[in-house]
């Protein structure tokens, strides 16, 4: 099925393979991600995720071969969400918040499909779901969290710069700012405070803006630990390149600061 670009929210496909099984959802956006994402999707049945929440891939326009429908299929995929408009990360997961949120699930978990992150952790940001909270943190900085061949400059980047702007910002100490995988109820997301369905949410500027709105209007949330690992060799499983990429996000990180991006 086609859903025509409306406002907020891209024109993509929609692929469904099975209805609405459970209250939580998975949102995984990707593109061109290779092996990784099915990696990932493997150890996601491995630990049984598609009993805690249904997986649904939000691609970008993938052209690798890597949203192969038997593949997804096999690995329990749910849905398969495929935007046909602009828009990079934002966009996409303007389209699965949308998505999900007309589904009628409580809450949305988001993880990148580049198998960095432990998505067998995902029960525990439905359990924090489930007790109230409205934004749930994936950090590897914090006790029982795990930060695995993290690039040096990564780790001086995060602590240093990118959480302490966004902690002053939330007026909410985070520990694992750039971290995507999250938690966030219907709740927070319906708010007419957050509005997260618009299109100046183009690149990473929704993880930015998700990460202080919560706290900004008085509504829960807290940091679960996960663990983030890195391979031991190779190029590095990230769309963010070293100096227009990082430029870009301080960009993002200091109008999020003043509060460019709060609804007016």
């Amino acid at each position: 099925m086609i859903y025509e670009r409306q406002k907020g929210v891209p024109k993509f496909k929609c692929t469904e393979y099975a209805e609405k099984t459970k209250e939580y959802v998975v949102l995984i956006p990707i593109i061109n991600e290779g092996d990784r994402i099915h990696k990932e999707l493997f150890r996601a049945k491995r630990n049984t995720i598609s009993e805690y929440a249904d997986i649904v891939i939000c691609d970008g326009g993938s052209s690798d071969g890597c949203t192969d429908e038997k593949k997804l299929k096999k690995l329990d995929v749910n849905t398969l969400l495929v935007k046909l408009d602009i828009g990079k990360q934002g966009a996409q997961l303007r389209m699965g918040i949308w998505w999900a949120l007309q589904r009628g699930y409580k809450g949305i978990i988001t993880i990148d499909g580049n198998n960095k992150d432990s998505i067998e952790d995902v029960p525990y940001f439905i359990e924090k779901l489930g007790e109230g909270y409205d934004l749930i943190q994936g950090s590897r900085f914090i006790k029982g969290g795990r930060a695995i061949n993290t690039p040096f400059i990564r780790t001086v980047s995060v602590k240093f710069i990118h959480a302490p702007i966004i902690s002053l910002t939330a007026h909410h100490r985070f520990t694992d700012t750039t971290n995507a995988f999250r938690g966030y109820s219907s709740r927070y997301l319906r708010n007419k405070q957050v509005q997260p369905l618009r299109d100046i949410f183009m690149t990473y500027e929704l993880l930015a803006y998700l990460s202080v709105r919560a706290t900004q209007i008085g509504m829960r949330a807290c940091e679960i630990p996960v663990t983030r690992a890195y391979p031991q060799k190779g190029k590095l499983p990230t769309k963010i390149s070293f100096f227009k990429g990082n430029s870009e996000l301080m960009k993002i990180l200091f109008k999020n600061a003043f509060g460019i991006y709060a609804p007016k």
